[in-house]
């Protein structure tokens, strides 16, 4: 079983479906170049691509978790027909910069999205740049959200955000619970777009920036842009890409 890598979640759904999956692989002698099978929920992958950034391995994911929209249902009877016969599809991250209020500055990049949260009971004033044009000058809200198009069905759909079609090229930009203005919905812009998010009161309004879940408290400014350096190459079953997955989710708010 050289070449296949496997990462498992701990928990016992996850070690089952790895005990099936290797009895299988071993049985058959399956075969195949630069995989890693991920068994686990969508934040395992997450985690999983994040920590193998640098590396040019296919990642095919077997959810174990609860929805495992980045992931694939596993089948004892199908898995090695699905694991040849699956499609590539290569995303890249965007990556978060944030400086705090101490001027240290971190990196991260995110995957799904990068959230900019209030860190207390005062709502968050936040100023929006594309580049050096000003987006909103002033939004008070509960903070903001930069999704990918993988990302734009996870938060993203919860704050009533768009979602973007895998080849569309562009960013979401959606407030979270926005107080003022009331009626701004966000923006969808070009993914070689930089966005820079400004705290416009770090001392009464602290904020935090989350790239999908790393966290950086106390935030004064933060720039979000794709980072076309990496990519993370994910394998889906031939009947249910990631892109269709998107699209059964847009059907799916059209007619709910």
């Amino acid at each position: 079983m050289s070449k296949i890598h496997i990462i498992s979640d701990s928990n016992k759904k996850s070690s089952i479906i790895k005990n099936l999956l290797i009895k299988k692989l071993n049985k058959n002698h399956f075969k195949k170049e630069n995989l890693i099978i991920v068994i686990g929920g969508d934040g395992f992958m997450l985690q999983t691509l994040k920590k193998n950034k640098n590396s040019n391995k296919h990642f095919y994911g077997i959810n174990s978790g609860n929805y495992g929209f980045l992931m694939n249902k596993f089948s004892s009877k199908d898995i090695l027909k699905n694991l040849s016969k699956a499609n590539l599809v290569s995303i890249s991250p965007l990556e978060m910069i944030v400086k705090n209020k101490n001027n240290q500055t971190k990196k991260s990049i995110a995957i799904n999205e990068v959230s900019v949260l209030r860190q207390s009971r005062q709502a968050a004033s936040l100023s929006i740049k594309q580049g050096s044009k000003q987006i909103i000058k002033k939004l008070v809200s509960d903070g903001v959200l930069v999704s990918t198009p993988a990302g734009s069905t996870a938060y993203n759909l919860s704050v009533h955000g768009p979602i973007l079609s895998l080849h569309s090229k562009k960013l979401s930009i959606s407030p979270i619970s926005a107080f003022r203005p009331r009626r701004w919905k966000g923006k969808i812009v070009n993914d070689k777009t930089k966005i820079i998010i400004t705290n416009l009161n770090p001392t009464k309004r602290p904020i935090s920036a989350v790239a999908d879940n790393l966290e950086v408290r106390n935030a004064k400014s933060i720039t979000v842009k794709t980072n076309n350096k990496i990519k993370f190459n994910l394998l889906y079953d031939k009947n249910r890409s990631l892109q269709k997955k998107i699209k059964i989710e847009q059907i799916r708010r059209e007619t709910s």
